[in-house]
């Protein structure tokens, strides 16, 4: 049972309220449509049952509130729009990311595309999918978790008949299941055709809640569908002899040419066109009961998708820049669902028929993944009183997540790649000047660079984890998981400073073998004190990612991580000379010992040399400066992710 109660939206300046004092419920085992235009206020609803858009207003989901429910993406699931994500990601690649994400095995990917229809696609990238395709990851997307509601907006909007018949199948059966199913539409013959329910919202406020059949009955009109290139003209025709017949006729229209004449019949609207002179391409008489049609076109039998065209769906025509249908078309309403694979048709019957343990029905359309009832389905009875836990906001599997979400993308690899590259390019160039000492040539890091290209390549990786986030957002706060959370920024720490380590070891073993290759043997030999260079180049490379991380996760951009890493060399470490410049009156030598005699008695001769070699280069103008910026980005990222209100 999902219940909202009392949802306002918050006033924004003199507009009207978006959403005012809206009241329904969704019961389990129907599928409930909120039915309105475009700005009546359905998309803002969905938005704040989910906590996304500010306002006041309960929304209960089973008797508990989201922020109460442990497991979110288990319990809800949400489509808003296209499914986020990456572009140059790949299908598979992005289930499988989510189901770190959510805590569900990774194999869970795979039979959702079976299921879906896009096993044939799991290589395909995010970017070019069609409109089609694209929904159906929408959809897969939702039902990783498998939960017990699904939000929806504008689901078979902009879809050929053939997909949006599959769908509403599909939510169908997540109903006739148990499931509770929420969406919002503009069609109203969509909404009685497909629903059991029908909220109507009209500019914000609800204008009626009734079932399926009353809203059939009394909500839609019939009307006279017409299409003609003198759209305006014909409009003030019928209206002038409607005047004068003393008829109520209402004309509306519609883009792309279209008119709906409600109050009049196709003959009176054909004779006022034959007798001006205007050109007709389509006249048809649409019912307002949405029952199937078998006659001719001419008597609306299109059904779904009825007067529409390859890019435009269900909801009018498509916005610029939305993704197009290259699908085949239908122009009957009783279009056979879409022919999947075999084994996709296996596994759907062998989950449907596959009862969960501890739950009342079957689960729908996603296999079992060993979890508890608690996200389960209800089978339209009521729910057992279940504890209240604290909810888990971050990924299940940051880490699991964070490699994927790292080696998903070619970005990766091509970061990597041109750090080495440019590296070694720099290491050789530098070994053929005179008087360049050997640990310069080695790091590649001219006087002219800021930074070596290894360190800056680390830097962007780091950038790259909070700014992919943002820019394309895996983690959908839709639902119930964010960015900002220590689990996940520990998993980014930790993934970035690996990233970081192999990094820098790549760097400076294909810089020494660069060399010896070039050069000989003899020319270029191992540094004597090799250890200690190798701990603070690898501390250099990890300080860089980390700061790139730490300042696209405080600014939310990935130029942001970049610019902090590079301000370290170019802003903070000259900053910091200007203000300790002048002689010492004390100094710092023999800390080590001081420290060794202090902490541990016995502490290792050895140790001595490494805290040493740690002061040395926490000394450097560019190691103080690391140090301070990354103690910095770091309050500063703890700071505002309790201004922005994540829970920690």
């Amino acid at each position: 049972m999902l219940q909202a109660i009392g949802l306002t939206s918050t006033r924004r300046g003199d507009l009207p309220l978006a959403v005012d004092d809206v009241t329904f419920e969704a019961r389990p085992g129907e599928v409930t449509v909120l039915l309105g235009p475009r700005g009546c206020g359905g998309t803002t609803a969905l938005r704040m049952m989910l906590g996304l858009e500010p306002g006041r207003g309960i929304t209960y989901f089973r008797g508990r509130q989201l922020h109460r429910v442990a497991h979110p993406a288990r319990e809800v699931g949400v489509l808003l729009g296209d499914v986020p994500g990456h572009p140059a990601r790949t299908v598979r690649g992005q289930l499988r990311m989510l189901c770190a994400a959510v805590g569900v095995p990774a194999s869970r990917a795979d039979d959702m595309l079976d299921i879906v229809g896009l096993s044939a696609l799991r290589g395909q990238r995010l970017g070019s999918l069609s409109l089609g395709m694209d929904r159906r990851l929408g959809v897969a997307t939702a039902l990783l978790g498998d939960p017990h509601t699904l939000l929806l907006d504008q689901p078979s909007a902009g879809l050929a008949a053939r997909d949006a018949h599959w769908l509403h199948g599909l939510l169908r059966a997540h109903a006739d299941h148990g499931g509770t199913v929420l969406y919002t539409t503009a069609d109203s013959r969509e909404a009685a055709r497909q629903a059991d329910h029908v909220v109507t919202l009209e500019r914000g406020r609800l204008t009626a809640d009734q079932d399926a059949a009353a809203f059939a009955r009394t909500r839609p009109r019939p009307r006279v569908s017409v299409r003609t290139p003198h759209a305006a003209r014909l409009a003030v025709i019928v209206r002038r002899e409607a005047r004068a017949a003393q008829r109520s006729v209402e004309v509306v229209a519609e883009p792309g040419g279209r008119l709906s004449v409600y109050g009049a019949d196709c003959a009176s609207v054909g004779e006022a066109a034959f007798r001006h002179g205007v050109l007709l391409h389509r006249l048809a008489h649409e019912e307002g009961d949405c029952e199937k049609a078998d006659g001719a076109e001419g008597e609306g039998a299109e059904g779904y998708g009825a007067d529409r065209e390859g890019v435009e769906g269900t909801n009018g025509p498509r916005e610029e820049g939305q993704k197009t249908d290259e699908g085949p078309t239908a122009t009957r309403a009783d279009v056979p669902l879409p022919a999947v694979t075999a084994s996709a048709s296996a596994a759907a019957s062998a989950t449907v028929s596959a009862p969960r343990a501890g739950d009342g029905a079957r689960p729908l359309v996603a296999l079992p993944v060993g979890r508890s009832a608690v996200g389960g389905h209800t089978g339209g009875k009521a729910a057992a009183p279940v504890p209240q836990r604290r909810a888990r906001r971050g990924p299940m599997r940051p880490v699991r997540y964070e490699l994927r979400r790292m080696a998903g993308v070619p970005s990766t690899a091509v970061t990597l790649a041109v750090g080495l590259i440019a590296s070694v390019a720099g290491a050789v160039l530098l070994a053929r000047f005179q008087g360049v000492p050997l640990t310069t040539a080695l790091a590649a890091w001219p006087e002219v660079l800021p930074l070596p290209p290894a360190a800056l390549a680390a830097g962007l990786l780091g950038a790259l984890s909070f700014g992919d986030e943002y820019r394309h957002p895996a983690l959908c706060t839709g639902r119930g998981i964010v960015p900002r959370r220590v689990g996940l920024l520990l998993a980014k720490l930790l993934v970035t400073a690996g990233a970081a380590v192999l990094t820098a070891t790549a760097a400076a073993l294909a810089d020494f073998g660069a060399l010896r290759l070039v050069y000989g043997a003899e020319a270029v030999t191992v540094p004597g004190n090799w250890p200690v260079l190798v701990a603070t180049w690898t501390a250099l490379c990890v300080g860089c990612g980390w700061a790139g991380l730490l300042a696209a996760g405080v600014f939310r951009v990935t130029a942001a991580g970049v610019a902090a890493v590079l301000a370290v060399p170019v802003v903070v470490a000259p900053l910091m000379q200007w203000a300790f410049v002048g002689r010492s009156v004390r100094s710092l030598g023999g800390l080590p010992g001081r420290l060794r005699e202090l902490l541990w008695p016995r502490w290792p001769f050895d140790t001595d040399t490494a805290l040493l070699a740690v002061a040395r280069t926490t000394a450097q103008p560019v190691g103080a400066a690391m140090v301070l910026s990354l103690a910095v980005l770091t309050c500063a990222y703890l700071l505002t992710g309790r201004r922005r209100g994540a829970r920690w």
